[in-house]
């Protein structure tokens, strides 16, 4: 059995990144969650001119710089500047211009007097107080320079970056085409949600669930279904899902059953397997095989928790780094105060699903209550973290600081 960190790395060294050609031009309003595949630059500068930050008045400096409440200084006002309406004065010695948020600075002036800094008297207004030399104006390109480089490629696009774009009036992108990920779910025991259930058979959930994981990850999931334990047909499936797909993704028949084919298919189909088991509960049973068209096949375990878990902890990096991402593509782990005891066999590096909060600025880990088998899908709900007792622990008291893995959902307050 692998250490976990070593598979991590084999699985991370062996995935090939999308390349230039993999490709496609998008338009703003498709860009969000889209990794960035060439660098954007503007023809424009940010701001685009001088202009004002407050509600005031614009003014040069040197008629104002000795102004007190004592000695008010009053200037003519020759001008009002809404936003969006470009300024029609030259102010010269004694003059000033009313001035909204955000409006074009007008030629001859260099700061800004907050109104609050003044008293309005017709067509004059007395500057109570002395403002900073160019305060409260923002100037032009001090943001952001036309033609230097305003984002760089391998960046998932939120919508802070959307904001920058649309500013920018950058309206079509280079982004890395969706990563397509094939999933498919092995065993004659398991029937579809819609289906009547007989006795002896189980629900496939890994479908559904690994599907919507893929999803969210911003890749496209593509169900195959349940394929029967017959080795012609998972054989023919397994390799229809390689040369469509860049990841593979298929549940149970890699563990040492007689029914287990996965491993041996694979390498009949010319794959090259990596990894084969690895020192983690749950989900020991992980094959990991690459294929000569680079595609990346998981063989994860078929009980329904394993399955999640191998996907958090193995293939979502794996998958975040295909799809182009620069970087940030390992798991994110944060230390956290365990509010009850933690258990595990010692042997493997062992993964208990729960919920993390956020107290008082630190992070505290609740264990899900129940059951933590491999087979117990129920108390898996609402888990957005995974404590981690590493090997030779078999006990994490109450009150001890832990690693846990995010995943899932937002952090709870």
């Amino acid at each position: 059995m692998l250490p976990v960190k070593d598979a991590e790395s084999i699985i991370l060294n062996l995935v090939k990144s999308l390349k230039l050609e993999d490709t496609e031009i998008v338009g703003l309003d498709a860009a969000v969650g889209r990794i960035l595949a060439a660098p954007v630059t503007s023809k424009l500068d940010f701001p685009y001119w001088d202009n004002s930050a407050m509600d005031g008045y614009a003014i040069r400096y040197e008629d104002v710089k000795d102004s007190n409440p004592n000695n008010p200084v009053t200037l003519e006002v020759v001008e009002e500047i809404p936003a969006g309406c470009p300024p029609k004065v030259t102010l010269t010695t004694g003059q000033a211009a009313r001035i909204f948020t955000g409006a074009m600075m007008p030629n001859g002036a260099d700061t800004i007097v907050i109104q609050e800094n003044t008293q309005k008297e017709g067509n004059k207004v007395k500057i109570l107080s002395a403002p900073q030399p160019q305060e409260f104006v923002r100037h032009k390109a001090s943001f952001y320079q036309a033609g230097t480089p305003m984002l760089q490629p391998g960046i998932k696009i939120g919508a802070a970056e959307i904001a920058v774009l649309a500013t920018a009036q950058c309206t079509q992108l280079t982004v890395y085409r969706l990563p397509k990920v094939a999933i498919l779910s092995t065993g004659d025991e398991l029937v579809s949600p819609d289906s009547p259930l007989q006795p002896g058979q189980i629900v496939d959930s890994n479908q559904y669930a690994l599907a919507s994981l893929v999803a969210q990850s911003g890749a496209i999931p593509i169900k195959l279904g349940i394929i029967p334990d017959k080795p012609q047909i998972l054989k023919s499936a397994i390799k229809r899902a390689i040369n469509s797909t860049d990841i593979v993704l298929s549940t149970g028949g890699v563990s040492v059953g007689d029914y287990d084919y996965i491993d041996r298919l694979l390498a009949e189909l010319g794959g090259e397997i990596h990894i084969r088991s690895v020192a983690v509960k749950p989900g020991k049973p992980l094959t990991v095989a690459t294929f000569a068209n680079d595609c990346l096949y998981f063989g994860i375990p078929g009980n329904p928790v394993s399955a999640l878990v191998s996907c958090w902890r193995f293939v979502l990096p794996a998958l975040k780094k295909l799809s182009g991402l620069a970087n940030n593509y390992q798991p994110a782990f944060v230390k956290a105060i365990t509010r009850g005891d933690l258990r595990a066999g010692g042997k493997r590096e062992t993964y208990l699903w729960g919920r993390l909060h956020l107290v008082n600025g630190n992070y505290e880990f609740v264990l899900a209550g129940g059951s933590h088998s491999s087979g117990n899908l129920i108390n898996l709900a609402q888990t957005n973290g995974l404590a981690v007792v590493p090997i030779g622990e078999k006990l994490l008291a109450a009150g001890t600081e832990v690693n846990v893995m995010q995943v899932g959902l937002p952090l709870v307050d």
